[in-house]
């Protein structure tokens, strides 16, 4: 059905429609709502509760602005009904005088609260009732988003015209595999979620239409991972002659977490069908020996590899170390970044072309359609969050059915391992190597700072070294936010006697390079930065990371940042400064305190925070649901990822004629996952 053919649907509402993405009557049906009034319980002024939120139905008798400051006006309307008076409040709506009037009945929720004796609501939302209106009282009644033009009325009024024309909408699933699951059917579950009868039935449509979104998820997921599993890839078998004396020549053992993590991938590179394996681990916990391991075992059995890296500070730091152990091994290790010039560029190219270089370290340098390997075998992508599955794809495109292993060193919570990552199999580094003490966290007021700056005199007076992160580079309109160069001045004035660096992301890669190669060097010893240094810097004789205003961090971000120090066997700090004085803030930064775990930090800060927000900023790959919430919806997540697998067991490829409508919609699916 078209969208111009509901009533009350004209040329510029279908425009908005499709400004929300909505481009059909089926569509709309699938534009969910956000809460529900329970109209099933008005309440009379009377009986308002304050300090909750509650609906009533009044008639209002007089309208009145108040202007407070420039830009802040309140309008205030006096209600009635035959229990009493109120005042229905809204803030900076002044237009609203030109829509209310005395004498109309209006419905209201709102937050209650008692001002000079009278009861006062702070309005949430209201509707005007007409004739039509006044069908919705005494029921449930639902709330979509929306946007200017598009109110309330008009949602429920399109969507009932839908619900009541005769749209037929398919099952995808058999009879049998709803009945199990116990889900009613989809047609029965969009009419509930828009217009439920009683809040039993509204759980059950969630409850359906969520599973769904889970269900179709795990089956694109699980298709895309049964499908890199059917190709025919590169079985790396052969003597171990340089993978077994490089790990007998390490200076240190592995965990036994390291070394199972590594049969995985040997067993992994050995099969006959692609690797796809996710590296998970707490920062420290030895990813890079486990990476190292694969690119060696992937040249060792006559081939090429590449290791992707999201910045360039970090890829350099890997070139570095690649270099230190393989060169001596005869493994030409080659760096490709943007900042090289044409030359060096055009040199390494040439040289990954003819087969002369082993080994390629790169940021998205790599992804150059001048880039050609010779015989590329395995791909290692660090901080696998950064890259979304298009971008995976386009490095997949350098090599024959290449292998792959991505890292990352933020711990991930199981639910969103399995809706980010669920075509990968997971690998999790959970032993810390021996010898490192825990990192030292407290969480300290601003009028502290004399002892933190004391505590970092101490530390420098012993040859240690300090990272001190800013959430800005310079001063903005947000004054109450330190920022890196301002604080970067002061510290050069206040402490004559230490060498003070600067690091941001304004500056361009070889100011970057060299001042964490003077910091490396121990030439600076305390370096002021933005979180450009949040990843993969390596720095033993840094002991101290003060995090200014800590609060505008994700834990997960606060523990990359604390996993800088601690590297070496001395006692380290991690010192978060903050003034906040909002709970939620402050339950997070004391959990920091707590705990080192980072895989407890990520599961708090998705709880905390939302899936959205959990590393940091919205990352590619994160799936956006219509309905589903997580963790909330977690339960149903493992139940629709275990209901995915057993039906993927018995039909792998969706061919059953039963099926056909479902792999229509898969294979659609994973086509916009392979896109964003």
């Amino acid at each position: 059905m078209e969208l111009h053919f509901l009533k009350g649907i004209g040329p510029r509402r279908v425009q908005l429609l499709h400004q929300m993405g909505i481009d059909s009557a089926e569509e709309l049906l699938c534009h969910f709502p956000r809460r529900y009034e329970d109209r099933t319980k008005l309440l009379t002024i009377a009986q308002l509760v304050p300090g909750e939120v509650n609906t009533l139905k009044a008639e209002i008798t007089g309208i009145e602005t108040q202007p407070i400051r420039k830009n802040l006006s309140l309008l205030k309307a006096i209600l009635r009904d035959p229990t009493g008076f109120a005042v229905a409040t809204w803030f900076n709506q002044p237009f609203l005088k030109q829509k209310l009037h005395p004498g109309q009945f209006i419905l209201l929720t709102g937050k209650v609260q008692i001002r000079f004796g009278n009861r006062e609501i702070l309005v949430q939302d209201y509707e005007l009732l007409t004739e039509t209106s006044e069908e919705a009282l005494g029921r449930i009644v639902p709330v979509y988003p929306s946007v200017e033009g598009l109110n309330q009325s008009v949602f429920r009024m399109a969507i009932a015209q839908v619900l009541e024309s005769e749209l037929h909408i398919e099952d995808y699933e058999p009879e049998a595999f709803r009945q199990k699951h116990g889900l009613i059917g989809r047609q029965e579950a969009l009419r509930a979620i828009h217009c439920p009868d009683n809040w039993e039935i509204l759980e059950q449509a969630r409850r359906r239409l969520i599973f769904d979104e889970f269900f179709l998820l795990q089956l694109a997921l699980g298709r895309m991972r049964g499908g890199e599993q059917q190709k025919k890839g590169i079985q790396h078998q052969g003597s171990e002659y340089l993978t077994r004396p490089w790990l007998a020549a390490l200076p240190f053992k592995l965990t036994e977490a390291q070394r199972r993590v590594i049969e995985q991938v040997k067993s992994d590179m050995g099969a006959s069908h692609s690797m796809r394996r996710l590296i998970q681990g707490d920062v420290g916990s030895g990813k890079t020996v486990v990476a190292a391991w694969a690119l060696l075992r992937a040249v060792e059995t006559g081939h090429q590899a590449a290791m992707m890296a999201p910045t360039e500070i970090l890829a350099r730091q890997h070139f570095d170390t690649l270099s230190a152990w393989f060169e001596p091994l005869g493994i030409q290790v080659g760096l490709l970044k943007g900042s090289l010039s044409s030359g060096k560029k055009n040199e390494i190219i040439e040289a990954l072309k003819q087969g002369h270089l082993h080994i390629a370290v790169g940021t998205h340098a790599l992804f150059q359609e001048a880039v050609v390997f010779n015989n590329l075998s395995l791909l290692v992508i660090d901080e696998q969050h950064r890259f979304g599955v298009r971008q995976r794809a386009m490095l997949e495109e350098k090599g024959i059915t290449p292998d792959m292993l991505v890292m990352s060193a933020t711990p991930i919570p199981r639910t969103l391992a399995l809706t980010v990552y669920g075509d990968l199999d997971i690998s999790s580094l959970d032993e810390m190597p021996p010898g490192r003490m825990p990192v030292q966290t407290l969480c300290i007021l601003e009028k502290a700072r004399p002892k933190l700056n004391a505590l970092l005199e101490r530390e420098i007076a012993k040859g240690f070294q300090v990272y001190i992160v800013c959430p800005l580079i310079e001063e903005t309109e947000l004054a109450d936010l330190q920022n890196a160069k301002q604080l970067y001045t002061a510290l050069s004035a206040a402490m004559p006697h230490v060498k003070v660096g600067l690091l941001h992301g304004r500056m361009n890669s070889t100011e970057k390079d060299t001042v964490m190669a003077a910091f490396e060097k121990g030439n600076i010893q305390l370096l002021v930065s933005t979180t450009v240094i949040e990843v993969g810097v390596n720095v033993p004789r840094a002991t101290v990371m003060v995090v200014e205003n800590a609060e505008r961090f994700g834990l997960a971000q606060l523990h990359q940042l604390r996993g800088r120090v601690g590297r070496g066997g001395d006692q380290s700090y991690c010192i978060l400064v903050t003034n906040t004085t909002e709970p939620i803030s402050l339950k997070r930064l004391k959990l920091m305190t707590e705990t080192n775990d980072g895989f407890r930090l990520a599961e708090e800060d998705m709880l905390l925070r939302g899936p959205g927000e959990f590393f940091g900023t919205r990352q590619h790959g994160l799936p956006e649901f219509r309905i589903a919430q997580l963790p909330e919806d977690r339960r149903l997540l493992e139940e629709a990822r275990g209901a995915a697998l057993d039906f993927l067991q018995q039909d792998p490829m969706l061919q059953k004629p039963e099926h056909e409508q479902l792999n229509i919609l898969i294979m659609q699916k994973m086509a916009d996952m392979v896109k964003t």
